[in-house]
């Protein structure tokens, strides 16, 4: 049984990389990175709703958007071929054309400051 046993064994090679040449850090850039990617266009959304001079039904329009994409249920479940995305798809289109037309240049700004307090070390 136990020549069986060696039979099957199997031996990886693997290669070590020396810490000289490996920059710890990278992972954290990555994330933070990432991190002022996917927070970036939330804050620009949030500083939008938050706008004095956004018209309110520009900000219920936006934010009723916003929650159905986040909502777990939808008109047509995701899981279903071909239409599962299709309401989502509808509901981002409308952010996207609210965005497109009441993003100014200070909104931007105060959202990137945001992400300046949220993410100092990138």
């Amino acid at each position: 049984m136990k020549e069986n046993y060696k039979t099957q064994e199997k031996i990886y090679d693997a290669e070590v990389l020396e810490s000289s040449t490996f920059d710890k850090n990278i992972i954290t850039k990555i994330l933070i990175n990432a991190g002022r990617t996917i927070a970036k266009p939330a804050l620009e959304v949030l500083e939008m709703a938050l706008d004095p001079y956004t018209p309110a039904q520009v900000r219920v329009s936006l934010m009723a958007a916003l929650a159905y994409l986040i909502m777990p249920f939808d008109l047509f479940p995701d899981f279903m071929p071909l239409v599962g995305f299709s309401d989502d798809f509808v509901a981002l289109t409308a952010v996207l054309s609210i965005w497109s037309k009441y993003m100014t240049p200070s909104i931007r700004a105060r959202a990137e400051n945001k992400l300046n307090k949220l993410f100092p070390f990138y």
